[in-house]
């Protein structure tokens, strides 16, 4: 199969912004970081229906990568989708990730997310990110199963596997081998 639609799915910290990125690179893909469509500036989200909305409009170009969870319009993404990238790292590495990038981004707006929002973590955001792995990574195996998307996935639980993955598989004329590590 050649991979024209690929959603990249996980926890926060989990780097899926950055493997789009450089996905979009390797593929000559546009690349839809889904957070600079859901907020505006001051962190402010979009209503649902709006959301939905918009996510149609995405969903309906021929190509793309498309990062975010956003677990309430999994039912639009998945089936839209070639090839789901579900990066299913544990909290030891997503939680790190996200303390650091907080104090990179320190003040300034990060390159996959909304211009007018810069980077912060909240207590909200820290819960969501502990709680992850027990309620929106449930979320996101059931979706998977209900929409029949296992055939689709490749699923990719280390940093280590995530490099193996794009040195291996993820290289332009090898789009069709989705075996994962």
């Amino acid at each position: 199969m050649d991979a024209q639609r690929v959603l990249v799915v996980g926890s926060g910290g989990a780097g899926k912004s950055t493997l789009s990125r450089r996905l979009g690179e390797l593929w000559e893909l546009p690349v839809v970081h889904l957070d600079q469509h859901f907020w505006s500036p001051g962190w402010v989200e979009m209503p649902d229906d709006a959301w939905r909305e918009v996510l149609t409009r995405l969903l309906g170009a021929p190509q793309w990568i498309m990062d975010g969870n956003y677990a309430g319009t999994l039912d639009l993404r998945l089936p839209a989708a070639d090839l789901i990238l579900f990066l299913d790292l544990p909290r030891r590495v997503t939680v790190p990730r996200v303390l650091w990038r907080r104090i990179r981004w320190h003040g300034r707006t990060r390159p996959d997310v909304r211009p007018g929002c810069p980077e912060h973590v909240t207590g909200e955001f820290l819960a969501w990110l502990w709680t992850y792995p027990r309620s929106g990574r449930v979320r996101l195996v059931t979706a998977i199963t209900e929409a029949d998307a296992w055939s689709r996935v490749v699923r990719l639980r280390s940093p280590r596997q995530v490099r193996r993955w794009l040195a291996l598989e993820a290289q332009p004329g090898r789009q069709d081998r989705q075996d994962g590590c």
